[in-house]
C-alpha cells in the first residue's frame, strides 16, 4: 500500500494556545487582516494579541455560512488592505489579469471563529496571491482553474470543535442562485498555522455543540471505514472515536466542562487531518446538496443524516461485500463509540442514533425537507466528489432510503 499525508504547516494545541497568536503572526508578517466570527466581540483576545505584538489589523465578520457574494465584497477590502485592485492588480488602477500570481508582502491572514470564519480566511489568503475572481478557481460551478501561487500566510485558530477546517486544504461557498455548495481548493490552502485552543469553546451553546460535535464524529467515522482510509488517519480516527461521544454528551451538558471541550477540539482537528487525507462518504455527499438548497446548517444536516447512512451503509455491504473488510471496520468501530468489547457492526447506527437524540438534533423536515425533495437530493448526492470515497457504491433507492429515514 503506497500512502501519503499532509496538513496544515504546524500544528499548536493547548489551552492558552491563543495567547502566542500575535508572536506568531508578526514572524509571518506586519499586516493582518482577520476574519472574525458573527460575534466579532469575541474576537477581542485575537485582535488585542496581534496590536500588541505591533502589527496592523483590519477585521472582516463572517456571516454565518459563506457565500461567494461574501466572499467577493471581503476579498475587496482585503486585496484593497493590501495595496491591491479589486481584482488583485498591483496599486488601484488597472482591472486587467496581467500581475504575475503571488503573495503581496508582509500580509498575514488570521482565521478566528467557527468553520465559516476559518473557510473565508483561507480562500482569502489564496486569492490575495492569485488575481481574479474566485468563480475562476471554483469547482463544478466555476472555471476550476488551479492556483498557480502559493497562499499569503494563514492562522487558523478556530472557536467551535467541529468542521476541522484549520487542517484541511479546501474552503467551502454556498451559490444560492444554483442551490450547490463548491470548493476552493488546492494544497496552497492548507494553513501555515492551526492555533488550537479549547478554552475559546467554553461557554458555546448546546446547539452549535451539539451541530459541531456531531460533525466532527461524522468527520472521524467516514474516513475510518472509507475506500481511502490509510494507517495514519486510522490512529487519527480510532483516537477520535473512542472519546467524541462521551466528550459531546458532557459539553452539551456543561458548556464549561474544560476536558470535554479539549477532547471536542482534538476530535475536531484530527477529523480535518483525517477526511483531507482519505475522504467522506454518503452523509458529506448528501449534505452538501442539503445545504446549498435549504438553510440547513453544515452540522445539522449531518448530525440528521449519520446513523441512517451508517446503517444503510452496513446494510449494503452486508448484502453485496459481507467478507470485505469495511463490515470489520464498522464493527471496529462500533467497539470505540460504545465501548463494549463485543459490539458488532449493527450496534453502530442504534448509538449514533442515541446520541442524536441525546443532543436533540431535529429531523431534516425542520429544515423544508419535504419527500417530493428526496429523487433530485439524491440524484445530486450520487455524483458528489465525497460519494468516491464511500466504503460500498449505493443505489439511488439507497441513498433516498437514507433521506426518507432522516426526515
Amino acid at each position: 500500500m503506497t500512502w501519503g499525508f499532509s496538513g496544515p504547516g504546524e500544528i499548536l494545541f493547548g489551552e492558552g494556545a491563543i495567547r502566542e497568536l500575535g508572536n506568531r503572526a508578526a514572524a509571518l508578517g506586519s499586516r493582518a487582516f482577520v476574519v472574525t466570527g458573527r460575534d466579532s466581540g469575541r474576537a477581542a483576545v485575537a485582535l488585542d494579541s496581534l496590536r500588541a505584538a505591533g502589527l496592523a489589523v483590519s477585521a472582516v465578520p463572517a456571516p454565518g455560512e459563506p457565500t461567494f457574494e461574501v466572499l467577493r465584497s471581503a476579498l475587496a477590502e482585503a486585496r484593497s488592505f493590501a495595496g491591491l485592485s479589486r481584482n488583485g492588480e498591483p496599486g488601484s488602477g488597472s482591472d486587467s489579469e496581467g500581475r504575475q500570481a503571488g503573495p503581496p508582502p508582509g500580509i498575514v491572514v488570521v482565521g478566528f471563529g467557527g468553520g465559516s470564519a476559518l473557510d473565508l480566511a483561507k480562500a482569502l489568503g489564496i486569492l490575495l496571491s492569485n488575481p481574479g475572481d474566485p468563480l475562476s478557481y471554483a469547482e463544478v460551478i466555476g472555471a476550476g482553474r488551479p492556483f498557480p501561487a502559493p497562499s499569503v500566510p494563514v492562522i487558523a485558530a478556530p472557536t467551535t470543535a467541529g468542521t476541522g477546517s484549520e487542517a484541511t486544504r479546501n474552503a467551502v461557498f454556498a451559490e444560492p442562485s444554483r442551490g450547490v455548495k463548491v470548493s476552493l481548493r488546492s494544497p496552497y490552502m492548507y494553513p501555515r498555522l492551526a492555533l488550537v485552543d479549547p478554552e475559546l469553546c467554553l461557554g458555546l451553546p448546546p446547539e452549535p455543540t451539539a451541530y459541531t460535535g456531531m460533525d466532527a464524529l461524522t468527520q472521524v467515522l467516514e474516513p475510518f471505514v472509507c475506500l481511502k482510509a490509510n494507517p495514519a488517519t486510522d490512529a487519527l480516527c480510532a483516537s477520535a472515536l473512542a472519546e467524541a461521544a462521551p466528550a459531546l454528551r458532557r459539553a452539551f451538558r456543561n458548556g464549561g466542562d474544560r476536558a470535554a471541550r479539549s477532547a471536542l477540539s482534538r476530535v475536531s482537528l484530527f477529523s480535518g487531518l483525517a477526511l483531507g487525507n482519505a475522504g467522506l462518504g454518503v452523509v458529506h455527499g448528501l449534505a452538501a446538496p442539503l445545504g446549498g438548497r435549504f438553510p440547513v446548517p453544515h452540522g445539522a444536516a449531518c448530525a440528521a443524516l449519520l446513523a441512517p447512512a451508517t446503517r444503510a451503509n452496513i446494510r449494503a455491504l452486508g448484502d453485496r461485500d459481507p467478507r470485505g473488510p469495511a463490515l470489520e471496520r464498522y464493527a471496529r468501530a462500533a467497539r470505540l463509540v460504545t465501548g463494549i468489547a463485543g459490539a458488532g457492526p449493527e450496534d453502530l447506527p442504534a448509538a449514533l442514533a442515541d446520541l442524536a437524540a441525546d443532543l436533540g438534533i431535529p429531523g431534516l423536515s425542520s429544515w423544508g425537507v419535504r419527500e417530493t425533495d428526496l429523487e433530485s437530493l439524491a440524484t445530486d448526492a450520487a455524483a458528489s466528489n465525497s460519494m468516491k470515497a464511500n466504503p460500498i457504491a449505493l443505489t439511488k433507492a439507497e441513498i433516498e432510503g437514507i433521506l426518507r429515514e432522516a426526515l
